[in-house]
């Protein structure tokens, strides 16, 4: 396993462990409220947090359910941990908020709850959320008959009347997208193909390539500092995060609006890697970047007269200008000198 995916030492689950002994554990590992917006955390039936005047809670829950959003065969439950909060993250940062607490329930089998299975995914968990200053405040344990169940609720603030909706977006803003496309579901399919990190540091580009795509799946990064600058800094118009994929997300944003748009594929930021890992392997970059989804980025419009306002990067993530909100209804896609209507074709539950 590369260095940048090693683990902690685990607190060691014992079989005599119980549910209260757990949590017990979680609540010294959280320690004392880190804000004074935060009366009560665990240890209680329910939080309590002090409402700010002129502030907003945005409040957001994701649920991941084995061999549905994860395999538990090639997701160490470090990575799994860090996903979790990760995807309710991207949320907060697609409404231009700050994230500041979280509660995660769990729901696993007997045998994982005698490993240290659990520790290790808490470890992902609290390493990202010390990232953003997140405090773990509550959530709930249970058995699960076969496989597991991880619900993540995050809470965030933002100055009242700022949150940053998927309505806003008006015939002429400048469509952006934070950092690159297409490397989550590259990993996805090549996981799918019996792909997996490496077991050490390993020299070549290809090993690095591949580790790098299988990551974007596995441990995916929101964009929380972008968030938060588009929010506070009113830059943007409307806002989405890429869960789903670019062609589902964008449509979806301009139903919201009432708008359409066209983006040009020559503008989309595809990750390299993508594009050298994918030619030999059958996989189409455009395609992937289009449709593929999990990518966590933050798809977002900009007022033209605001672009020049804009930052270069964000905690080190460059943004992209891909193209623009029409008047018309259709989501089109300029493709060289053929222009074609871009339909969602990125993930669906049912």
């Amino acid at each position: 396993m590369t260095d940048e995916t090693k683990q902690p030492a685990a607190s060691h689950a014992g079989p005599s462990r119980s549910e209260f002994d757990f949590i017990n554990e979680l609540r010294q590992r959280v320690g004392p409220p880190a804000s004074q917006s935060l009366i009560a955390g665990i240890g209680d039936d329910a939080a309590v947090v002090r409402g700010t005047a002129g502030k907003e809670i945005i409040i957001t829950a994701d649920l991941l359910v084995e061999d549905i959003d994860f395999r538990r065969t090639t997701t160490p439950p470090y990575l799994l941990g860090h996903k979790a909060l990760a995807v309710s993250l991207s949320d907060i940062a697609a409404m231009g908020a700050r994230p500041l607490w979280s509660l995660i329930s769990i729901g696993v089998p007997d045998d994982i709850w005698q490993t240290d299975f659990v520790d290790r995914l808490y470890d992902g968990l609290f390493d990202l959320a010390s990232r953003y200053g997140v405090q773990l405040i509550g959530g709930d344990t249970s058995r699960t008959p076969e496989n597991i169940v991880i619900d993540s609720i995050v809470a965030g603030e933002c100055a009242a009347g700022m949150s940053i909706k998927r309505a806003g977006a008006r015939a002429g803003d400048q469509i952006f997208v934070t950092g690159s496309l297409g490397a989550a579901a590259a990993g996805f399919r090549l996981i799918e193909r019996g792909a997996h990190l490496a077991d050490q540091n390993l020299a070549d580009e290809d090993s690095q390539k591949l580790d790098h795509v299988l990551l974007r799946q596995l441990r995916p990064e929101p964009r929380v500092g972008w968030g938060i600058v588009l929010g506070e800094e009113q830059l943007a118009t409307a806002m989405i995060d890429l869960s789903d994929g670019l062609s589902s997300d964008l449509n979806r944003l301009c139903e919201a609006s009432g708008v359409g748009a066209r983006i040009d594929s020559s503008l989309l930021p595809i990750d390299q890697r993508v594009t050298e890992l994918c030619g030999r392997r059958a996989l189409d970059p455009l395609q992937l970047a289009l449709h593929g989804g999990e990518d966590f980025e933050l798809l977002f419009t900009v007022k033209p007269e605001n672009v020049a306002r804009l930052p270069r990067r964000v905690d080190g993530v460059e943004i992209k200008r891909i193209g623009e909100i029409t008047g018309a209804p259709e989501v089109e896609v300029l493709e060289g000198a053929r222009v074609w209507k871009l339909k969602p074709g990125g993930w669906k539950h049912f």
